[in-house]
C-alpha cells in the first residue's frame, strides 16, 4: 500500500488510537436522548401498567384465568408479573424495534452514515456501540415497565407475600428478588427481537421497513405458536420464550425453560447480529 493511500485506508477501517466502543456507546446514548421515539417507547412502558392498574381500580373483574391474575388485588407484586404476560404480544416487540430498527437506518436517512464510517474509529466499534445502545434502551424500557407496575401496585395493594405458581407463599423481599430474576429472563427473547430489528435496519436502510418487518416477524411467530398442527415448533419459536420466566416463580425453581429461552434466543440473535455486522463493516462508504 502506498503512503498516499494508507491514511485514507485508516480513515475507513479505523485507527487503534481513535475512540473505542465506550465512546461510541456514549455517542449513541446521547443521540437516543435527543430523539422523540426514545421517550415514546419509555412513555408506553410506563403508561401500560398504569392503565392496567386504573382498570383494576375502576372495575370489579380481573384476569383470573392467567397466572397471578387472581392475586392482583392482594399484593402489588402480582401487577408486573401479569403485565409481562400480556406485553410480549405487541408492547415489547414494538418498543425494542423502535430503537433497534432505527439505530443504523436513521444514519442512512439523514445522510450521516458516511461521516460516521470515515471517523478514526473501527467499524466494529461503531457497530458494537450501536448494538449496546439498542439493547440498553430495551432493558431500560423493560425495567421502567416492571418498576412502575411494582411501585404503584405496591402503594395501592401493599407489598404482601406473593403466592407462587406452585401454591406456596414467599415473602415480599424474596418475591421482589424473583421479579428481578424474571425480568432478566424476560429480556432474553428481547435480545433476539433486537437482533432481528438491527439486521433489518442495516440491510434495508429504512427505519419504517425495519420496524414493521420486526413486528411482522414477531406476530408471525405468535401465530405459528397457536397452530395445533405446529405444536412441535413451539419450543423453538422466539415468541414462546417470553413465558420462560414463569419457571422462576415455582418452588423449587424450574430452570429448564430458562435454559431453553437462553439458547433459543441466541439461535435468533447471533445469526441476525452476525449478518448485520458483516453487512455494516462491508458497507460501501462512497455509496453511503
Amino acid at each position: 500500500m502506498s503512503a498516499a493511500t494508507a491514511p485514507a485506508a485508516r480513515r475507513v477501517t479505523g485507527s487503534r488510537g481513535g475512540p473505542g466502543v465506550g465512546t461510541v456507546y456514549r455517542w449513541e446514548l446521547r443521540k437516543l436522548r435527543a430523539q422523540k421515539r426514545t421517550y415514546l417507547g419509555l412513555g408506553a412502558a410506563a403508561a401500560v401498567p398504569l392503565i392496567f392498574i386504573t382498570a383494576l381500580l375502576t372495575g370489579s373483574g380481573g384476569p383470573d384465568d392467567v397466572p397471578f391474575g387472581r392475586y392482583v388485588r392482594e399484593t402489588g407484586l402480582a401487577i408486573p408479573l401479569v403485565g409481562l404476560l400480556f406485553s410480549s404480544v405487541w408492547l415489547f416487540p414494538l418498543i425494542t424495534s423502535l430503537v433497534a430498527g432505527d439505530i443504523v437506518s436513521s444514519e442512512d436517512n439523514h445522510g450521516t452514515l458516511k461521516t460516521i464510517l470515515t471517523r478514526s474509529t473501527e467499524r466494529w466499534q461503531i457497530f458494537a456501540g450501536k448494538l449496546l445502545a439498542a439493547l440498553s434502551y430495551a432493558f431500560v424500557a423493560l425495567a421502567v415497565f416492571v418498576l412502575v407496575g411494582l411501585g404503584v401496585g405496591g402503594l395501592i395493594w401493599g407489598f404482601d407475600p406473593l403466592t407462587t405458581l406452585s401454591g406456596t407463599q414467599v415473602s415480599a423481599g424474596r418475591g421482589s428478588v424473583l421479579i428481578g430474576a424474571a425480568t432478566l429472563a424476560y429480556f432474553l427473547p428481547m435480545v433476539g427481537i433486537a437482533g432481528i430489528a438491527i439486521l433489518l435496519s442495516t440491510v434495508t436502510r429504512n427505519s419504517a421497513a425495519a420496524i414493521v418487518g420486526t413486528l411482522i416477524a414477531s406476530f408471525v411467530m405468535q401465530l405459528l405458536g397457536v397452530i395445533n398442527a405446529l405444536e412441535w415448533l413451539r419450543p423453538y419459536l422466539l415468541s414462546m420464550q417470553f413465558d420462560a420466566w414463569q419457571g422462576l416463580l415455582r418452588e423449587p425453581a424450574d430452570w429448564a425453560p430458562i435454559v431453553r429461552a437462553a439458547w433459543v434466543s441466541a439461535l435468533y440473535a447471533v445469526p441476525a447480529i452476525g449478518w448485520a455486522f458483516v453487512s455494516f463493516v462491508r458497507r460501501d462508504v462512497a455509496g453511503g
